[in-house]
Formats: C-alpha cells, sequence, structure tokens
C-alpha cells in the first residue's frame, strides 16, 4: 500500500447506475404454511434441510431448463458484474465506481480465431486508473485477474491490460501482467495476496 492516497478526490459514479444483472431479491413474504398448526402437516423438501439429498420434487422438465440455464454463455455484463464490485485498494469503493473498469472495456473473442467453434474464448479486461501515473495498477489488475480466474471455467483465458493513454508506464505494467511466471511470483507474496483478498471481499 502506499504510504498516502495518491487520489485523494476521485470521480465517483453512483452505484445505481451502473448497469448489471445483478438485482437485489425482493424480500419473500410469509406463506401460509411457514408456521402455526400448519408446519408439522407441510415439512421442508429433503433438498432444502439436507443439501447431500437427492432431490425428488423436480420433473424431468425442470431438469432441462436447468441444463439450458447452465448453456447459458458468459458475455461481456456478467464479466463486468464479476470486476466491477472489486474494491480499489487505496478507497473504500469499487473498481465500476470509480470507472476503472467499464463494460465497453470488456469483450470476449474466441481464442483460436481459426477455430471459432472451439469452447476456448479470451475475456479481456482494460483498465482505467483514476490518475495517470498511478503505482497500484498492477495490484489492481491482479485483483481483477485473480478474481476472474477464480470465477470462471477452464476454458476462458485471461488477460488484463490498462488502457491505452491512460497511464505513464502502462507498457511496462502490461508485460507484468501477461506474464505467466511474473504473475504467479507475485500471488506468492502474503502481503500482496492480503491486499487482493481485501480487494476482493467486497465482491457479490
Amino acid at each position: 500500500m502506499a504510504a498516502e492516497i495518491q487520489n485523494s478526490n476521485p470521480t465517483i459514479l453512483n452505484e445505481a447506475d451502473l448497469p448489471t444483472r445483478q438485482r437485489p431479491a425482493p424480500p419473500r413474504k410469509p406463506g401460509v404454511y411457514d408456521g402455526g398448526i400448519f408446519a408439522p402437516a407441510f415439512p421442508s423438501p429433503p433438498h432444502l434441510s439436507d443439501p447431500l439429498a437427492v432431490s425428488t420434487y423436480f420433473s424431468a422438465e425442470s431438469d432441462s431448463d436447468d441444463d439450458n440455464l447452465m448453456e447459458e454463455p458468459i458475455d461481456e455484463q456478467e464479466i463486468y458484474d464479476l470486476v466491477s464490485t472489486i474494491s480499489d485498494p487505496e478507497h473504500p469503493i469499487s473498481l465500476g465506481s470509480l470507472a476503472v473498469v467499464s463494460l465497453p472495456d470488456i469483450s470476449i473473442k474466441p481464442s483460436l480465431p481459426n477455430n471459432p467453434d472451439s469452447p476456448l474464448r479470451t475475456v479481456t479486461v482494460l483498465i482505467t486508473p483514476t490518475i495517470t501515473h498511478c503505482s497500484l495498477a498492477t495490484v489492481i489488475g491482479l485483483g481483477v485477474r485473480v478474481r476472474l480466474e477464480q470465477s470462471l471455467p477452464p476454458r476462458f483465458r485471461v488477460d488484463v491490460r490498462i488502457k491505452e493513454g491512460t497511464h505513464s508506464t502502462a507498457e511496462e505494467v502490461n508485460k507484468q501482467l501477461a506474464d505467466k511466471e511474473r504473475v504467479a511470483a507475485a500471488l506468492e507474496n502474503g502481503t500482496l495476496m492480503g491486499v487482493i483478498g481485501k480487494m476482493l471481499e467486497t465482491c457479490q
């Protein structure tokens, strides 16, 4: 962590205006069977009380619906939802609210252009530091990379880079973020991983 805050007055976007599919679920209204004299006659299904129990409450049709949901492709909005709630290492504010990550700067493309039917995909996230000389740009990039590598299936390759023209040492930072050996060595640093862990605590 820096000894003093480098950008003490960053521009902050209203979180309610950020693009997302993640909406808080409405509170559940109490049902007629939630308690009272009906409770013993209507026990909870076993799959709710025992996570290892095999449920017989779902039909084959619902299983098919679940399969269709599982096959829904991961898109740029989902990637944004994964990384926008990461906290900035200097401020208790999300990367989305600081516009360090934004939806237009996220792309998903085939990893093998000559074989577009391959399931391999490359997720590219361009980062815009709040100031052009931010010394924590590499830490932010590592945080985004760790979050995506922990959340996405193995068929996704992660490419995190500083957006062109937004940082004075973008080329050097990008080399660090693209070098697998340097990234692996950095992630073995306990102090650095403590900072990244703190950044990821706010992820939804």
